[in-house]
């Protein structure tokens, strides 16, 4: 909320805008921005959280292919998992690229 400049607020409510009107067309546009990057993020962190994990306590999954392969030394089987995990976190960016420009075009021009 705090990205939201007080002269917009100050602006809406003395064109008569509610407290709804005002968190729904000055708030939360201005805060899109932070949310989404966030979100961003969170999802990088939550795919390696999944990979790390699969590594620890699971018996399958990428991470513990790539864990067991090393293992038994099968070097291509170990840089072909660290390229799909890579390949796979970085679709997760270009999507939440392509979700920030759709949802929040105005991003960088406030």
């Amino acid at each position: 909320m705090r990205s939201a400049a007080i002269e917009q607020i100050h602006a809406a409510y003395s064109f008569g805008a509610s407290r709804w009107q005002v968190m729904r067309h000055v708030i939360l546009p201005s805060a899109l921005p932070e949310i989404l990057t966030a979100m961003r993020v969170g999802v990088g962190f939550g795919w390696t959280t999944l990979v790390a994990a699969e590594m620890v306590a699971a018996t399958k999954g990428l991470g513990y292919m790539v864990l067991s392969a090393s293992q038994f030394l099968q070097t291509p089987t170990v840089i072909m998992g660290i390229i799909v995990i890579a390949a796979i976190a970085y679709a997760f960016d270009l999507l939440m690229r392509w979700i920030e420009r759709k949802v929040i075009p105005w991003k960088g021009k406030m």
